[in-house]
């Protein structure tokens, strides 16, 4: 029974068989397999299943990165090890001055570690899009028009000359 459970856990996680490029589509598709998968053993691992459903966002972050590197990063041992280098350089920072600098800095990191990766092949593909993935967390897309304004033409300033005339 503990084989069929652990090789269903991580079958659920396989994205080779779908042929879908990396991304949200692919983060969808996984995430209704763990729901199906914590639907299946609910009942006989309570905690287990409710601890994966919360951490779903977690478990599935890898789908976006590309696919030749999905079963190496997905692992704990690469992810310690980065945390434990991020952990040193911000040491020496003590306080960030804000949430980017946080990003840049974390995000140098990984860019550092990626060049002694072993096991993993970056292709023009996969350079490209680890770097759309750095742009949307470091620069989301914004808007581009402020919201049209809701002051109706009654009201005027007295210090616009265009309204004060009209």
């Amino acid at each position: 029974m503990q084989a069929e459970v652990r090789d269903g856990y991580w079958a659920t996680f396989d994205s080779t068989d779908l042929g879908i490029e990396p991304g949200p589509q692919l983060v969808e598709i996984v995430d209704k397999r763990i729901e199906t998968f914590a639907a299946k053993y609910a009942d006989l691992y309570p905690a287990a299943m409710r601890i994966l459903l919360t951490d779903k966002a977690g478990l599935t972050a890898y789908l976006r990165f590309p696919v030749e590197h999905h079963g190496r990063v997905r692992h704990s041992n690469f992810i310690e090890r980065s945390f434990g280098e991020t952990k040193r350089r911000t040491k020496v920072i003590g306080r960030f001055p804000g949430e980017t600098s946080a990003i840049s800095l974390v995000w140098a990191v990984l860019d550092r570690a990626s060049a002694g990766w072993r096991g993993l092949t970056m292709t023009p593909v996969g350079t490209r899009l680890l770097q759309d993935l750095r742009r949307s967390l470091l620069d989301p897309p914004r808007e581009l028009r402020p919201p049209p304004s809701t002051t109706t033409s009654d009201d005027t300033d007295p210090a616009d000359p265009i309204s004060a005339t009209a």
